[in-house]
């Protein structure tokens, strides 16, 4: 009789520990990497640039989201990686992140919204607009106004996002506004 309840006893247990497993398994397939690239005018109107970003780690705290542009020929002129836990600590404080889970899906869907069309600015800046204060660099606001270049925005937090464009004049990409 013992060894009848020794056995399923084992049998409960090793099954139980396949099933944990199992669940793990399938929450780790469930928060897959977000990598997407999208081709658009940027450095040059007559050319398509190649923008990607990657959303990698499993975790908040191990996530990094790396943004790239490259130019036609393949030349890379914008890269910048973004902390999981910078995007989390700069939300609105009014969503409840406070389960792993929820900051995962809110990190991917920050990743998944990158490249909305609201995002691709055509052009960077209107003819008639003129600089405010978030304006950090009026000598590339005028070149933008006058060269047509298309801009891309990209939010950092809740009241921060970052407007780059290429500068002709400086040959690299430059943040030419950076507002709420």
């Amino acid at each position: 009789m013992r060894n009848i309840s020794l056995f399923l006893f084992i049998c409960i247990f090793v099954l139980t520990g396949c099933q944990s497993n199992n669940k793990k398994e399938a929450n780790a397939i469930e928060f897959k990497n977000v990598n997407q690239s999208i081709a658009k005018s940027f450095s040059d109107l007559k050319t398509l640039d190649t923008f990607k970003i990657e959303l990698t780690g499993r975790k908040p705290e191990e996530m990094v989201l790396t943004f790239t542009i490259k130019k036609a020929d393949g030349q890379e002129i914008y890269n910048t990686k973004i902390k999981g836990t910078e995007l989390l600590g700069s939300t609105d404080p009014n969503v409840d992140l406070s389960k792993e889970k929820d900051q995962i899906i809110f990190l991917k869907t920050i990743a998944d919204d990158f490249f909305s069309d609201d995002n691709f600015l055509e052009p960077a800046v209107m003819p008639e607009d003129k600089a405010d204060n978030y304006v950090p660099d009026k000598a590339l606001y005028e070149e933008l106004k006058k060269s047509g270049l298309n801009g891309f925005k990209y939010r950092l937090g809740k009241e921060n996002n970052l407007y780059i464009a290429w500068s002709e004049k400086e040959q690299k990409v430059k943040i030419y506004y950076n507002c709420c």
